[in-house]
């Protein structure tokens, strides 16, 4: 795989020969800290025979990623001295950024979480980052994987912006990681929850695309965010970095239940139709790799990583991929008012948002309706008379539903209806 870049309409993302590229990503936070090179292994092939295209993974990890030692028993640096790196523990993590690119995939990697820059209320910390040892520090890590060739930077790690040292830290970090890497990766920051890259470093030449994060709520509106994020100037490609994870207990009370495989697809569809460049997936029990023999376990995981792997909602992100690559990529823009029907986006309603795409050159249109509910249609966003399909988002597989001229409005009723029957209609021009 090619270094990425950002299309020429500044909307999406492509390897360097132009070849579309859609971020389908994963959190893996705690994999170079708590796996063997033979157990990321095992993970990256499920993860590659699943779709996925980018790894969200950090270098200085969340679980006291400075002196709890890795898989192997090093830790990242002597003590806590930036200027003492132990080679053993980035020899761990240059073996694993390999083997992402060998299984054609791109490493989406934090240099550091962001409980070493600010500690807010949570992480083990400690705060070691000042602008100035932060720019050293990007330097060091972006000569290191100057040649990685399929990777994407990713600052921040899951915390907010508070002052302007904070501020400082980031830039400077970025600063010295396109020194170090000659500017080879694109950039991005990973903010906290319900926040995006965008309050921030919107205007920064370093920041590449905007990330945001949902967090882990049961019908969190973040087609809302993407479509604020996508309407900025100029614009940049963005996406949900970090929306509610499958087997996350809700608001992180396991008394208020767990989400699962269709709080994710909801998240995937509403934000890709708003105008995302690609999506994250998560798992609770995947990001910390969780395991019994493991302590502490974080906010009530469930089903141990190996299990987890195969959950039902980690196989069903790539239809999403699969579909936006199998049409015209580039030309498709969000735009509801294809729909000329409750879209369902009041406060009261959110979970059965509609959502709706097209090709800008009315080549075809993709509505996705959250819960079943029918919607009408414009069918003059359309080029010519359309055949008409539903993509069950579970399975990937599709049921015809007509041909229809390109004239007046066309109502749509989806073969199921209530939670967990989503549907996505597809019209193309014939």
């Amino acid at each position: 795989m090619m270094n990425l870049r950002v299309s020429d309409n500044r909307r999406f993302l492509q390897e360097s020969d132009g070849t579309p590229f859609f971020y389908l990503g994963d959190t893996a936070w705690e994999l170079f800290h708590r796996l063997t090179l033979a157990q990321a292994d095992e993970y990256l092939t499920d993860r590659a025979a699943k779709g996925y295209t980018v790894i969200q993974c950090v270098a200085l990890a969340e679980f006291d990623g400075l002196e709890t030692p890795n898989a192997n028993g090093d830790t990242p640096f002597v003590g806590t001295d930036l200027t003492q790196p132990n080679e053993g523990y980035w020899a761990h993590m240059d073996a694993i950024v390999t083997r992402i690119a060998e299984h054609g995939m791109v490493a989406g990697l934090l240099p550091t979480w962001g409980d070493k820059w600010n500690k807010g209320g949570w992480g083990a910390g400690p705060e070691i980052f000042t602008p100035e040892n932060a720019r050293v520090f990007g330097k060091w890590i972006g000569e290191r994987y100057k040649t990685a060739p399929s990777l994407i930077w990713i600052l921040g790690g899951d915390r907010k912006i508070e002052s302007d040292t904070h501020r400082a830290i980031i830039r400077e970090m970025a600063a010295g990681i396109a020194e170090g890497d000659a500017g080879k990766h694109l950039q991005t920051f990973h903010p906290q929850g319900q926040f995006t890259s965008s309050s921030e470093f919107h205007n920064d030449d370093w920041l590449a695309f905007n990330m945001y994060q949902t967090g882990h709520t049961f019908d969190r509106d973040n087609y809302r965010s993407i479509g604020e994020d996508y309407a900025l100037t100029p614009p940049k490609p963005c996406l949900d970095g970090e929306p509610g994870y499958e087997d996350h207990p809700n608001a992180f009370r396991r008394e208020t239940g767990y989400m699962d495989d269709y709080e994710c697809r909801k998240f995937l569809w509403w934000a890709t139709l708003a105008g995302a460049c690609g999506h994250t997936y998560g798992c609770h029990d995947i990001w910390q790799f969780y395991d019994e023999s493991i302590s502490p376990p974080v906010n009530f995981p469930r089903t141990p990583w190996r299990e987890a792997m195969q959950l039902p909602g980690a196989g069903q992100m790539q239809h999403a991929k699969n579909l936006f690559l199998s049409r015209p990529y580039f030309s498709r823009v969000p735009d509801q008012s294809v729909i000329v029907s409750d879209t369902f986006d009041d406060e009261l309603r959110r979970t059965h948002h509609i959502q709706a795409s097209r090709d800008a050159n009315g080549a075809y249109i993709f509505v996705y309706s959250a819960s079943g509910q029918g919607f009408t249609v414009d069918m003059s966003k359309l080029s010519g008379t359309a055949t008409g399909a539903w993509l069950d988002p579970r399975t990937g597989k599709n049921k015809e539903c007509g041909t229809f001229a390109n004239t007046g409005t066309q109502e749509f009723t989806p073969p199921s209806k209530g939670r967990g029957c989503d549907w996505v209609l597809m019209l193309d021009v014939m």
